[in-house]
């Protein structure tokens, strides 16, 4: 375990771009917790599709919000996402899901409830979050900021063979034009969209194995840890 100060370590980057699979092994190396940032907004959507919320009723979405609770349990080694205390972990991956996540984040009152909750969740530190405004507006002064790509075609790959693996029936082409929808929303929107500030590093991974990222991270890391 690599020891360094109480710190917060911010993630962004588009879809599947290798986010949380960071995240996930920075927290383990660190000995931090990991906060799915996306796996909230994720929960949001599926409560609103499951509940025929319309998600362009303001009123009926702040009203909703009221009724979410989101939290996240360590069941053997793995960080799974509650709502409402029902496991969803599997349903909030669904494409049904995907297709919708990037309209719900993009809704003003949405995010000011998910970065509150944020916000609470770093008030002691030793966490790594990984979403889109983790460095840019929920903790903008996070000691250490990464912001995470990789190229169109190596994304799909890898999102088809998430979705395939755990026995989705998707094309190549379904995943491409959910990911380019979601890229282009997250980067438009007027609520909190995808930026890389000038303080976060950029890690492109097309061709990085998923050691070599973490490699580089850490040494990010620890330099200006002064380790």
């Amino acid at each position: 375990m690599t020891e360094i100060e109480d710190s917060i370590v911010a993630i962004d980057g588009f879809s599947s771009c290798g986010k949380s699979t960071l995240a996930k092994e920075l927290a383990k190396e660190l000995g931090y917790r990991f906060i799915d940032s996306g796996a909230m907004y994720r929960a949001c959507t599926l409560y609103f599709l499951d509940n025929n919320i319309d998600i362009n009723n303001v009123e009926a979405i702040t009203t909703a919000l009221d009724d979410i609770d989101i939290e996240f349990q360590n069941i053997d080694g793995y960080n799974a996402t509650f709502l409402n205390g029902e496991n969803v972990t599997s349903e909030i991956r669904s494409l049904r899901v995907a297709n919708q996540v990037s309209e719900v984040a993009a809704i003003k009152v949405v995010r000011q409830k998910m970065v509150k909750l944020q916000n609470a969740m770093g008030a002691q530190k030793r966490i790594v979050m990984d979403g889109r405004d983790i460095g840019s507006v929920v903790f903008p002064n996070a000691e250490h900021k990464f912001f995470i790509t990789a190229e169109v075609e190596v994304r799909v790959k890898r999102r088809h063979n998430e979705l395939t693996t755990k026995g989705k029936t998707v094309t190549m082409e379904e995943v491409r034009k959910n990911l380019e929808h979601r890229d282009h929303i997250d980067s438009t929107r007027k609520e909190s969209p995808l930026t890389k500030t000038p303080s976060h590093i950029l890690i492109d991974n097309s061709y990085l194995t998923r050691a070599e990222q973490l490699m580089v991270a850490l040494k990010h890391i620890k330099a200006k840890s002064k380790i």
